[in-house]
């Protein structure tokens, strides 16, 4: 498989080509549309869980490189009857598509498709299970790269449901290949994963509070309840007062650190409203980045040669 025809995981991902889809999205934030440059290309956007930023992000980024986007209804797809995933793979490729789009419940599934691929189609992962949301890390990278560039100084607390979370995983990914040294990983011990040899340049930090001590970067992680039994569930109000970032918490971070969540929010769980919507937020700056990277991985895929 080429490296650079498919987007999978930024897991071993060479810094190079980090910073060279980090510079291609601020390119297309200066220059805009670029109609051009995927004109007569058409993108497939198949999820099978649900998404708002990341899909709808995708559709925007590639109409405005000229592509043609179809949306594929799960609901209404021969998946529901039955069909296997690589039936419908095949079926989809035999319509000349040039890229798939993937968001899948299961761990490793966009990977699978790209492997069993029949044609030059790219795979992109939108986010698979609890694995990897490689383009989230990438938008995250972006976001955090416009107000700190010296990633090697930084100190960067993530919190939340570690566990379940792809972009726990994507953004340490991102942040390490970027020379992140300081990186606080901060969750009730149920939400953090078996195996801690996953996060291996990870600092494990169970006291909130600790874990903000001098922060530049602290990036909040909602409680994905659709992927765990109720007996790991804490109560909102509980796991608020414990691990919610609140301004008395921020407080406790860099006077200018930078708040970040991936979405979506549930306020006054993982977050006070005072503080998503405070001055150090950067929650929708990450979201109008999410075009631009987009965007460039669109074109980076569909564009340079492998």
């Amino acid at each position: 498989m080429s490296t650079t025809r498919h987007l999978l995981s930024l897991q071993d991902m060479p810094r190079e080509r980090i910073v060279r889809l980090l510079d291609l999205a601020e390119d297309f934030r200066a220059r805009g549309q670029q109609r051009e440059l995927l004109a007569g290309r058409t993108v497939l956007n198949l999820f099978f869980e649900p998404s708002t930023r990341t899909r709808t992000s995708f559709e925007i980024a590639a109409r405005r490189l000229g592509a043609d986007v179809v949306n594929f209804d799960v609901s209404r797809s021969s998946t529901s009857k039955g069909e296997s995933m690589l039936d419908t793979l095949h079926t989809l490729e035999a319509m000349q598509l040039d890229a798939l789009i993937v968001r899948h419940g299961e761990n490793g599934m966009p990977e699978y498709l790209a492997a069993h691929a029949r044609s030059e189609v790219s795979v992109i992962n939108a986010g698979d299970g609890c694995h990897a949301h490689p383009t989230q890390g990438l938008l995250d990278a972006l976001t955090i790269r416009r107000h700190r560039s010296d990633f090697e100084n930084l100190r960067v607390t993530i919190c939340g449901d570690i566990r379940h979370s792809r972009v726990a995983r994507s953004d340490v990914h991102a942040l390490t290949a970027l020379g992140a040294k300081d990186i606080r990983l901060c969750a009730p011990r149920a939400l953090l994963p078996d195996d801690l040899r996953e996060f291996p340049d990870c600092t494990l930090v169970e006291d909130f509070d600790a874990a903000l001590q001098d922060a530049d970067v602290v990036i909040m992680l909602r409680i994905q309840k659709e992927r765990m039994s109720a007996a790991l569930l804490p109560s909102d109000a509980g796991y608020f007062a414990r691990y919610g970032l609140d301004a008395r918490r921020l407080a406790l971070a860099s006077p200018d650190c930078l708040v970040l969540h991936p979405g979506p929010i549930n306020r006054g769980v993982e977050i006070a409203p005072e503080v998503a919507d405070g001055p150090q937020s950067r929650i929708l700056e990450q979201v109008a980045n999410g075009v631009f990277v987009r965007m460039a991985v669109l074109a980076e895929t569909l564009t340079l040669p492998a």
